[in-house]
């Protein structure tokens, strides 16, 4: 199972790989589901941490 690093909702990890983005901040890594992906694309692209989100 993973968590999403934003809202906190899981999903098999096989799941997670085909839909879930994958950041490192910081040296750490961190994961967001599909809907937190979705509704922070633009700070993403623009790689802002998901501290100023």
């Amino acid at each position: 199972m993973v968590t999403c690093d934003l809202c906190g909702t899981t999903a098999e990890e096989d799941v997670a790989v085909l839909t879930w983005t994958t950041a490192v901040e910081n040296g750490r890594p961190r994961r967001f589901c599909a809907r937190c992906s979705r509704e922070h694309l633009r700070a993403m692209e623009s790689k802002l941490d998901s501290e100023w989100w």
